[in-house]
Parts: C-alpha cells; structure tokens; sequence
C-alpha cells in the first residue's frame, strides 16, 4: 500500500479535495510552493522542511517538484463520530486514546484490538504522532479498515469535550494507586495511553479523571502501549459482559 504522493499539481488537488494527508514535506531549495504550503497548514497539516535529496531517495528519484505528501491510510473521522457510533450500537462508548504515541506497530496493534474488543474507536493527535500510514496499516492486519480514528489538534482540548459528553478519562500510569480492575468500565469511557517509554503527559495526565495501573508481578515493570491497552479493554469488556 502506497501512503505518498508527490508533484505540485497531485499534492494541490489531494488537499483541494480533502484528502487525509499526514504530514508534507517540502524542499528547502524550492520556490513556488506558497499555496500549497498554506493550504496544508490552514487544515492544520503538518509542514516539514526537508533536503531535495531526502525526497529524491523517498520518491526513487521521481519528478517531485520539491513536494510531497504522506497521505493516510483512510479518512479520519470526527470525535463526535465515534460517539454517534456508540449511540448507533446502543452502548455506552469505549474509547482509546494515544498520547504521542510514535511507533507505528504500536498504533497498528491497538487498532487490531478495539476492533476485536468491540471498541468504539481511537483518538490520535495531529503533532509529534505516528498517523493513519501503510505500516500501521499492515500491522491492523485489515483493522484499519473497520476501525474509526480520530486525528485532533489538542489531545487535551478532546478529553474535556469528551468529558462535558458524559464520558470517564481514564488514564494508564504505572505508577498509580487504581488498579485497573476497580475501574468502572461499564460507564462511557476513555481509555488513555501514553507514547513508548514517556508515558502520559503532564497536560493529559491533569485531564484524567482517573489514573490506573495494571499490577506487574514480574521483574520487568511495564508493558508496551498496545499490549497495555489489551489487557485494560479485555477488563472492560469482561465487565461490561458480565455486569460487574
């Protein structure tokens, strides 16, 4: 699965047409890319300035015209979609949210277990985070394309909007009290992980109502963000399964 386009005149029209776009590179030398460049920012795209030769070597020496694209893997959504698709199914929503998350395994796997959890989807941010691409994609193992994301401007700003929906913030943090088994999975939810080795910002971690653990009994003291959402969704769907 190709994830670039490159060339002036395609990466216009795929931002003219609101095509998801992650992330566009731009070469230092060029001229002439003014509109493009504010077109992409105005929809809040990311604007990379980047040497002629790193777009020479990205497009095996193809005629870029000193621009291209990351285009995503499929269209992102809205964050009031994933609560309409909760309404849709009668559930109270269960959501995940990534934290600047960076490795695209990571984001890949976390996709493959909402899906299989029955969550209602994920929320990424659009700075300083792995987005929709061709190795998250493949790492879904086709989860990508049953699975609604939402990419959002502020991390932070979304969890209080979700918040004022009804919804519990939930954040995984290995160092809390919480174990995450005496968490209420049975109400509207988010389920919030931070990036590999960082954890949960100071920013997101305020917006928590909560922050809970998964107790580790073995030497090495904590999971990798896909395998940690695992086990935390695999809680609430025990609980909301069987009442309690």
């Amino acid at each position: 699965m190709s994830d670039l386009i490159y060339g002036r005149h395609p990466v216009l029209e795929a931002l003219k047409q609101e095509r998801a776009i992650n992330k566009l590179l731009v070469a230092d030398a060029e001229g002439g890319l003014k509109t493009i460049i504010q077109l992409a920012r105005s929809r809040g795209i990311p604007v990379q300035r980047v040497d002629r030769k790193v777009l020479d070597n990205l497009t095996h020496h193809a005629r870029h015209q000193g621009v291209l694209a990351y285009a995503a893997a499929k269209e992102y959504v809205a964050v009031e979609d994933l609560l309409d698709l909760a309404a849709r199914e009668q559930q109270p929503p269960l959501l995940v949210a990534c934290d600047h998350l960076e490795d695209p395994h990571n984001l890949g796997a976390i996709l493959r277990v909402v899906d299989a959890a029955g969550a209602h989807g994920v929320i990424i941010p659009k700075a300083r985070s792995v987005a929709l691409s061709a190795a998250v994609a493949k790492t879904s193992a086709g989860a990508v394309e049953f699975v609604a994301v939402a990419r959002v401007p502020n991390l932070s700003e979304s969890l209080r909007f979700l918040q004022k929906q009804g919804l519990w913030v939930v954040g995984l943090d290995g160092a809390a009290e919480t174990e995450i088994y005496a968490v209420d999975w049975r109400l509207p939810t988010v389920l919030v992980v931070g990036g590999e080795g960082k954890g949960l910002s100071r920013l997101v971690k305020e917006n928590c109502d909560l922050l809970a653990k998964i107790p580790m009994a073995g030497r090495i003291n904590s999971l990798n963000a896909a395998v940690a959402v695992s086990v935390a969704l695999y809680e609430a769907v025990r609980q909301r399964r069987s009442g309690a």
